[in-house]
């Protein structure tokens, strides 16, 4: 059952989605490696498919080059008139938005995706004009070469020398309902461009001399089946979880490095770097917590927390996940992300230990079946301090003392019910009993004494000879170590049952504020209405005091825009925040880059780039340092940066509008 177990946060996700669905359009996008593939022609063709089965299709935006074969198909569809914006003295035809929305047809056709819009419309790129019909629940279809997906940029400059300037934010791509690719071999691409069915012919050959180098197609293919196979493979991952198939499909490599508070975690996390970029793969590294954790010394949660970051900027997906057996929840974790190869490291423990107590190499290594598992060794170095636990530290008598105390009440009881002639074995149900209770109340180690107490006052008691520890009948010495063995484990289960409780209704709360905050942000619309509901919640779930800088219209990080109380801004903590906006990165107090700020502070991204910085005034600075907190923190500073992003779009749209109509209003006589 394990196995099957639905990740909450991905619950979440799914059914927000589900919300948006019902009302929001439908978004399909033909993706192709460069122009001249087809993707007009493909999404063409596929309308005229629509239309034959009496689907309302209307022509948006369709650009055809002029191209007759892509021409043809545009007979018999509704062709909207472009709207004629004169810009610098001259008439340039553009998408009619408006005339869209008062059309509201079932499905229309808005080619190029990545198109920048003439300075005056009410949005700066056509991919905004999109994403405003789709709100209004309008389906619609577009073409989009893969080079000008934003997380592609770099990349394709790289590989062509060409900057490209008009992109597409991965969210708008990532929200696509379909993506179908259109793909030409590069040599045909090339055919077609010397015969100028892609380019006049002056165009072409300048084309064919730099950006349509057939090296570069072969790339840019790449890219865009690789591209493809992802959205299939997150498709087919949604149908595992939908389906409850546990069994993994190795349908695609994927890697997952299992993370231990240990020093060679490190070494592990590298290692599974090297793997996963030798086979150009996508890559998770996952830590376990147990009740074993609070145990951990300082330093074992300082090295935990910087590999589980080192991981992050080495390009992985990291999670933190709760259980009492690792091996258990690391499996279960990578069927439910369809891995074909689980990393761990060599186990550092005595084998003596290892055969006593088990290895989680060996239980991964059992239960992993079809998986692969990979074991990284090597030893530590001088420099790499072995793991090591909290030093002794001062027993708090107490909770024992009750222990003892809850066991003689117990052993009181029994006696009451043992001169009433109850047997033996309703005795001991009495002090297993108590054995749970005392392990509820005051933990795991007065349970434990707990359940030796119980043993030894049944035997004193109750076992004759009485008043004696002396054992005559064999079978009670069975029943004694059975007790025993019972009282134990109940105890042990008892205080692990608690903990994972806690630890439930912990995520259970901090997922219902994650998800009462977005709900919140959904409704606000303004940048003021959205950061205030950010910084109340982030306060309350944190504890901490919270500080958020935006960019001004000339994009450079502006004095602070919201701000809890008593958190002050000097020079250098607004300098701390200035290196963060220019960086990207995470910094301030606790971490390795500028330590010696008040406050952490953490980048505000968006769909295109940093927009801001926000500033954690924490009052314990150090459990924010805990993986699982600092990742709960980032999804909090990221769901808030795209909220604050929507909202900023949402005034700029507004406040076009009113300039567009007072343009129009009629001079007053």
């Amino acid at each position: 059952m394990t196995d099957l177990r639905p990740d909450p946060e991905e619950l979440l996700r799914r059914v927000q989605e589900e919300e948006l669905n019902l009302t929001r359009g439908k978004l399909k996008i033909f993706l192709g490696a460069a122009a001249g593939v087809g993707k007009t022609y493909q999404m063409l063709e596929s309308a005229r498919g629509l239309a034959t089965e009496g689907a309302d299709i209307v022509a948006g935006c369709v650009v055809t080059h002029a191209r007759k074969e892509t021409e043809i198909l545009l007979e018999g569809l509704e062709i909207l008139p472009p709207k004629e914006v004169v810009y610098k003295g001259s008439s340039l035809s553009e998408f009619d938005l408006d005339a869209a929305l008062a059309r509201h047809p079932g499905t229309i056709l808005v080619d190029e995706l990545a198109h920048t819009n003439v300075p005056g419309s009410r949005h700066e790129k056509r991919w905004q004009d999109v994403e405003e019909l789709l709100e209004s629940g309008i389906n619609v279809y577009t073409t989009l070469n893969i080079q000008h997906l934003e997380s592609a940029n770099d990349i394709v400059e790289q590989i062509t020398t060409v900057r490209v300037r008009e992109t597409v934010p991965d969210s708008v791509f990532e929200k696509a309902y379909e993506i179908e690719l259109v793909d030409l071999p590069p040599d045909e691409l090339i055919e077609r461009l010397k015969e100028g069915k892609v380019y006049v012919p002056e165009k072409s050959k300048v084309a064919l001399e730099r950006f349509f180098r057939k090296g570069n197609l072969i790339a840019l293919r790449e890219l865009a089946l690789r591209a493809t196979a992802q959205r299939v493979d997150k498709q087919m991952r949604e149908y595992r979880s939908d389906e409850y198939i546990a069994k993994v499909w190795p349908a695609v490599e994927r890697i997952l490095v299992c993370i231990g508070p240990g020093p060679l975690a490190v070494r592990t996390v590298r290692a599974a770097r090297r793997v996963a970029s030798g086979l150009n793969v996508e890559w998770l590294a996952v830590y376990v917590e147990t009740p074993k954790f609070t145990r951990l010394s300082e330093p074992a949660r300082q090295r935990l927390s910087k590999t589980m970051r080192l991981a992050e900027q080495l390009g992985a997906q990291t999670a933190v996940l709760s259980g009492t057996n690792v091996a258990e929840e690391v499996v279960a974790y990578a069927r439910r992300k369809n891995v074909s190869k689980i990393v761990i490291g060599k186990p550092a423990a005595p084998r003596w230990k290892e055969i006593l107590f088990g290895s989680v190499a060996d239980e991964i290594i059992r239960a992993s079946n079809e998986i692969e598992v990979s074991v990284i060794t090597g030893a530590s170095s001088p420099a790499e301090p072995a793991e090591h636990e909290k030093g002794p530290e001062p027993v708090n008598l107490v909770p024992y003392l009750k222990a003892f105390g809850g066991v003689a009440l117990a052993t009181l009881v029994a006696r009451l019910m043992f001169l009433q002639h109850i047997s033996l074995v309703n005795l001991v149900m009495i002090y297993q009993l108590a054995v749970v209770i005392i392990a509820v109340r005051f933990g795991r180690g007065p349970g434990i004494m707990a359940s030796i107490l119980s043993v030894v006052a049944c035997d004193f008691f109750f076992v004759p000879p009485y008043f004696s520890f002396t054992v005559v009948d064999s079978q009670y010495l069975f029943t004694l170590g059975v007790m025993l063995v019972v009282a134990l484990t109940l105890s042990t289960l008892t205080y692990t049952v608690k903990q994972q409780a806690v630890m439930s209704r912990l995520r259970e709360a901090r997922t219902a504020a994650l998800y009462s905050m977005t709900r919140e942000q959904a409704t606000a619309l303004t940048q003021a209405s959205v950061l205030g509901i950010s910084v109340r919640h982030i306060s309350e779930v944190f504890a901490c005091k919270v500080a958020v800088f935006l960019i001004d219209e000339y994009g450079v990080l502006g004095e602070t825009t919201v701000m809890s109380d008593s958190f002050v801004v000097d020079g250098n903590e607004f300098g701390v925040a200035q290196w963060v906006f220019v960086n990207g990165q995470l910094a301030g107090a606790g971490t390795s880059t500028l330590p010696g700020a008040k406050a952490i502070y953490l980048p505000l991204k968006g769909s295109g780039g940093s927009i801001g910085v926000i500033g954690i005034l924490a009052s314990e600075p150090k459990r924010l340092l805990h993986p699982e907190e600092m990742h709960l923190l980032e999804t909090f500073v990221n769901q808030t940066a795209l909220a604050v992003e929507r909202a900023l779009l949402s005034e700029q749209a507004q406040k076009t509008t009113l300039r567009l109509q007072r343009k129009e209003l009629p001079p007053q006589a």
